[in-house]
C-alpha cells in the first residue's frame, strides 16, 4: 500500500525521447511528477499483473497523459485479460485524445520490439498470473569506413546502412552486414516483482546492467510468510542476482511493516555485494561501453 513516506513500486525507463513505464499503482503519477519526469513521452506501459497496487493508478495516469496533449497511441502490455481490465478501469477515463493498443501475453516467454526497446516478458510465480520484464537497448557493430570504401559503397548510403537499413541502388543491394562489425554490448534492465525465486528470472536477468527485484521481507524469520504469499526475501533476491551475473541489484516492493531496511543490507551484500535499497525517485543513467 502507498504510505505517507513511500509510493508504490513502479519503474520508468527513458531512451531516445521515449519513455517506458512498468506498473502503475495508486499515486504513480504523483511519484512521476515528484521525480521531475513527464507524461507525454510515455509510449509503452508494461503491467506485471492485475493486483491493485500495480494497476489501480491507470485511469488517473491516462487522464494526465491526455491533459499533457498526448495524441500518439499508447501500447499497453500485460497478461491475458488485459483488454478487459483496461476497458473496465477506463469507465472513469472514457474520453482520451489517443488510442490504446493492448498486447496480451499468454506464453511463458514473449519478445516484443517497440520504439528501440527489445522487451522480454517472462512468466514468474505469484498467486495470480504475473510477468517480469527484461528491457534491452541493442547496439549494432561499429561502422567500418575501410570496408565501405573497399566495396565501393556510395557514401550517401553510409548513414542509413549504419542505422540497420538494407538498401537497393542501381540494381545493387547493400546490407548493414557489409559495413558493420560484430554487435557490441548494449544495455539491459530486468524488473521483477511479486514472485517466488524461479529459474525463469535468472535466465531472463542474465548479465543485466541493473536488476530491480522485489524484496518483500527482510527478516529471515519471515521466509515462511514469503512462501505462503508467493513473495521473496532480500536474501533470495540477492541469490538470484548472484546466479544471473548482474552488475547491480536494487531491492523494491517492501512490506509496509519494514523499517530500517538498511540494517539488513550487510547480510544481503555478503551474498551479492553490489546490492542497494530502492527508494522513491532513485535513478541511474546507463551508458554504452566505449568501442
Amino acid at each position: 500500500m502507498p504510505l505517507p513516506y513511500r509510493w508504490l513500486t513502479s519503474l520508468m525507463l527513458r531512451y531516445n525521447g521515449s519513455s517506458l513505464l512498468i506498473d502503475c499503482g495508486e499515486g504513480t503519477q504523483v511519484a512521476v511528477k515528484e521525480a521531475g519526469l513527464g507524461f507525454k513521452s510515455i509510449d509503452v506501459l508494461c503491467v506485471t499483473h492485475f493486483h491493485a497496487d500495480h494497476i489501480s493508478g491507470l485511469p488517473g495516469m491516462l487522464l494526465t497523459m491526455g491533459n499533457a496533449q498526448r495524441t500518439q497511441p499508447l501500447t499497453v502490455i500485460g497478461p491475458k485479460g488485459l483488454t478487459r481490465v483496461v476497458t473496465a478501469l477506463r469507465t472513469i477515463a472514457p474520453e482520451l485524445p489517443f488510442e490504446i493498443n493492448c498486447m496480451e501475453l499468454g506464453e511463458q516467454d514473449e519478445f516484443i520490439e517497440i520504439n528501440g526497446y527489445h522487451i522480454h516478458a517472462f512468466r514468474v510465480k505469484h498467486n495470480v498470473v504475473c510477468y517480469g520484464y527484461s528491457v534491452e537497448i541493442k547496439r549494432a557493430g561499429k561502422f567500418s569506413v575501410e570496408r565501405a570504401k573497399e566495396q565501393q559503397i556510395p557514401m550517401k548510403l553510409w548513414n542509413r546502412l549504419q542505422k540497420g537499413e538494407t538498401l537497393e541502388l542501381d540494381g545493387t543491394v547493400y546490407s548493414p552486414q557489409m559495413v558493420l562489425g560484430p554487435e557490441r554490448k548494449g544495455l539491459k534492465v530486468t524488473y521483477c516483482t511479486d514472485s517466488r525465486p524461479v529459474d525463469s528470472i535468472v535466465q531472463a536477468a542474465q548479465e543485466s546492467d541493473l536488476f530491480i527485484c522485489e524484496g518483500m521481507y527482510a527478516e529471515k524469520e519471515k521466509l515462511a510468510k514469503a512462501k505462503q504469499y508467493k513473495h521473496m526475501t532480500f536474501y533470495e533476491a540477492a541469490e538470484l542476482a548472484k546466479r544471473a551475473g548482474v552488475k547491480e541489484l536494487w531491492l523494491t516492493h517492501f512490506s509496509p511493516s519494514l523499517v530500517k531496511g538498511e540494517s539488513y543490507m550487510p547480510q544481503v551484500r555478503e551474498i551479492f555485494p553490489n546490492a542497494h535499497l530502492g527508494k522513491d525517485g532513485k535513478s541511474a543513467e546507463l551508458v554504452f561501453l566505449e568501442g
